[in-house]
Formats: C-alpha cells, sequence, structure tokens
C-alpha cells in the first residue's frame, strides 16, 4: 500500500505540474483549485469524492481524465467511457485516456475493440512497456500464444535498457558514496533480468564490489 501510495502521490505532482504549467493555457484558479482537492481525494482511494468534484469539468484535459479513472475504479464504465472519450477529443494524444478504453472494452469482453485500442497505443509509441504487457494479456485471454509471447519479448527487451539505467546510476551513486542506495539501484535492475543475460553478471560482480567494501 506504501509503494502504490507513492506512485499514486509521484502521478500527482507530475500532474500538478502539468497544471501549473497550463495555466496559462486556459485553467482558471477555480479549476486549479478543484484539480488538487481532486487529486488528494483519489490518491486516498476517494473516487466517488473525486467524480464529485470534478463533475462539471469539461475543458481541462487532466481533470477528465482524472474523474474518469475515479469512474473507472468505481466500476462505472458507462461515464468512464465518456470521460475518456472527452479527453481524447481534447488532447487525441492522450496515451492513458487510449489504455483505459481499451481496458473497458475488455471487461465487457469486447477482446477485439481492446486490442484495436492497444495496437494504436503501439503504432504511436512502440515502446510503451504497459501497452505491450497489456496486449499480450489480451492475446493470451485470445489463445493467440505466440503473439502474446511476441508482445512480451519486446517488453522484456525493454526491461533490459532500463536494467541499464539502474546500473549506471548505481555506478554513480557507489562513486559519491552512497553505496547503500547504489545497492538498491543493483537489486532493482537485477528483478528486471533472466539469469542468462551478461548484463546480470556484470550487476552481480558490483554489487559484490560495493559488498566488499561497507564491511
Amino acid at each position: 500500500m506504501k509503494i502504490f501510495a507513492l506512485i499514486i502521490a509521484s502521478g500527482i505532482i507530475f500532474g500538478i505540474i502539468i497544471l501549473l504549467f497550463s495555466c496559462s493555457r486556459g485553467a482558471d484558479t477555480e479549476t486549479i483549485r478543484l484539480y488538487a482537492r481532486a487529486c488528494d481525494a483519489y490518491a486516498h482511494g476517494r473516487f466517488a469524492e473525486t467524480t464529485e468534484i470534478l463533475h462539471k469539468e469539461k475543458k481541462f484535459p487532466p481533470a477528465v481524465t482524472l474523474r474518469a479513472k475515479a469512474e473507472y475504479f468505481s466500476g462505472d464504465f458507462e461515464n468512464a467511457e465518456k470521460s475518456f472519450r472527452k479527453t481524447l477529443k481534447l488532447l487525441p494524444s492522450s496515451a492513458e485516456a487510449k489504455l483505459y478504453l481499451a481496458r473497458i472494452h475488455r471487461e465487457r469482453g469486447d477482446f477485439n475493440g481492446a486490442m484495436k485500442l492497444a495496437e494504436l497505443l503501439l503504432a504511436d509509441n512502440p515502446q510503451d512497456i504497459r501497452a505491450l504487457r497489456f496486449a499480450a494479456e489480451i492475446a493470451a485471454e485470445s489463445g493467440k500464444n505466440d503473439d502474446a509471447a511476441a508482445f512480451l519479448d519486446k517488453a522484456a527487451d525493454l526491461s533490459a535498457e532500463s536494467a541499464m539505467v539502474l546500473l549506471d546510476r548505481a555506478r554513480l551513486r557507489w562513486a559519491a558514496g552512497r553505496g547503500k542506495e547504489a545497492l538498491e539501484d543493483l537489486s532493482r535492475a537485477r528483478a528486471m533480468l533472466p539469469w542468462d543475460t551478461p548484463l546480470l553478471r556484470s550487476i552481480l560482480n558490483l554489487e559484490n564490489i560495493i559488498k566488499e567494501t561497507m564491511l
């Protein structure tokens, strides 16, 4: 639960940054105030309250999207779909709205509709791990195991890239005398990789060196 709360909190901070930037793009003070209140309610799982706070919002994409997500997690798929489609009218590039619409199709048993939206997401961004995982789930549930494996292979390749980022940061942290934080990065990087990759050996070697110097 703590990790989930941190993830939501990070998303809220990013959303507020977007919100402040948007002040010069049409978001008025009242919209900002309501959105901030709704973010707090959403972060604490008060989805009905989130929906109520934002029920009149029609023009500010982050607020419409937040309302749609609250409706989705409340099980109100009909209104969630309407709100996500409203987001796409305001912001056609919204990958989040497309992904949630795909999830709604899946909840209704419309695997073809869900896959079409996943494919649109991947056409825009082939490196979207969330879309790759979602497409893999839909393919598996549709009995297309080869397709599911292909999507997961691509996602695994991207995970390896993420592991390399963590390895690089671990080296910098170790050089800065932050051995404990470096080990945390290495542990996360190790969890992303299969056991037979050369990169894993680099991670284990650095872990051993850091642990020896910390004794």
